[in-house]
């Protein structure tokens, strides 16, 4: 079984509810088809269901029974929906009013269905833009408590099999410090529930255990040693050039006694350009498949898509959000 098929095979026994917002594309309708049709997730459409349904017509598909259907001007719930968001931005001035006309909105409406526990989790991004996915996310969703920044990961599926976690590639340009310390956590959580594997982190930069000396290899050694304090429970080590990290030759050379060199399976770049960089790399040089970017550090799943996406690729972003839900947490 190949890891896409794996990954929908356990997003099916999860049998997790995802909202698709964005109904005017029809790669998001021949998405919802299959996942219905196959069992991979239980799925609600934002929009009418006789213009949805004419639309997917026009193309020629025919959507399945099973699939629901909400509006937010005919949610019995919209007043207790407006309320949820007010309570959790009245802080930095919303009010009930905007609150209300925020969530007419279907990425707003979308998010809080999630927020309050009436959907599993969110994909978008087949129309909107990355930033207008997360800032729904953020402010209706918001971050575990645990976190204090919200990041992203590729997986990199190998033409050998092996399933490679990066991050971050697509959210946070240059963290701190302390955020890529939280990135390096959070990617450790997300590989292991996304790949049932033991995730061996490896904090990349330039320099191997001190080969060469800057403010830039620094702060993935002080990341290093902030996430270590609170996680003892992984098996990280840094810095790391990237063939120390992946090639046991090299470790043996230039990091002898590594948990991690020569066997890691999560990549921590320092910065964006790094790994945005390295993932395409990776997938246009070295033949791997890309599934990505898959969103971490919020409260719940909601996922963004590359406006260039095709409908399997949305498939496969509700797989990995339904694995992402906390369903999956119980199977």
């Amino acid at each position: 079984m190949d890891f896409i098929n794996h990954l929908r095979y356990k997003a099916k026994l999860a049998s997790a509810t995802i909202v698709l917002p964005e109904t005017e594309d029809i790669r998001v309708l021949k998405a919802a088809a299959l996942l219905v049709e196959e069992g991979i997730s239980n799925i609600i459409l934002i929009g009418d269901k006789e213009n949805i349904e004419a639309k997917a017509d026009q193309e020629g598909l025919m959507l399945p029974d099973g699939i629901d259907y909400f509006q937010f001007k005919e949610d019995p719930y919209r007043e207790k929906l407006a309320d949820y968001l007010y309570q959790r931005r009245k802080h930095k001035g919303l009010t009930s009013e905007q609150a209300y006309e925020l969530l007419k909105q279907p990425l707003f409406y979308a998010a809080a269905l999630v927020g309050t526990g009436r959907a599993d989790g969110c994909v978008a991004g087949a129309m909107n833009t990355t930033g207008d996915v997360l800032r729904a996310a953020i402010q209706v969703i918001g971050l575990k408590p645990d976190s204090n920044i919200v990041s992203s990961v590729f997986l990199m599926h190998t033409m050998d099999e092996k399933i490679l976690t990066y991050a971050d590639c697509a959210v946070v340009p240059y963290p701190d410090e302390d955020q890529l310390a939280t990135i390096a956590a959070d990617s450790a959580d997300t590989h292991l529930r996304l790949t049932g594997e033991d995730p061996k982190v490896a904090m990349l930069s330039f320099s191997t255990k001190g080969s060469a000396r800057h403010e830039r290899s620094q702060l993935v050694v002080n990341a290093l040693e902030k996430v270590t304090e609170k996680r003892k429970d992984l098996k990280i080590d840094g810095e790391l050039q990237f063939d120390a990290a992946y090639v046991p030759q090299v470790a043996e050379r230039k990091a002898p006694g590594s948990k991690v060199a020569g066997q890691a399976n999560v990549f921590i770049f320092p910065n964006i350009d790094a790994g945005n960089i390295a993932y395409k790399i990776t997938e246009r040089l070295a033949g791997a498949a890309a599934t990505g970017p898959i969103i971490q550090g919020l409260n719940k799943p909601m996922n963004d898509l590359s406006r260039g996406c095709t409908w399997e690729d949305i498939v496969n972003t509700v797989s990995v959000t339904a694995l992402s839900s906390e369903k999956a947490e119980k199977v």
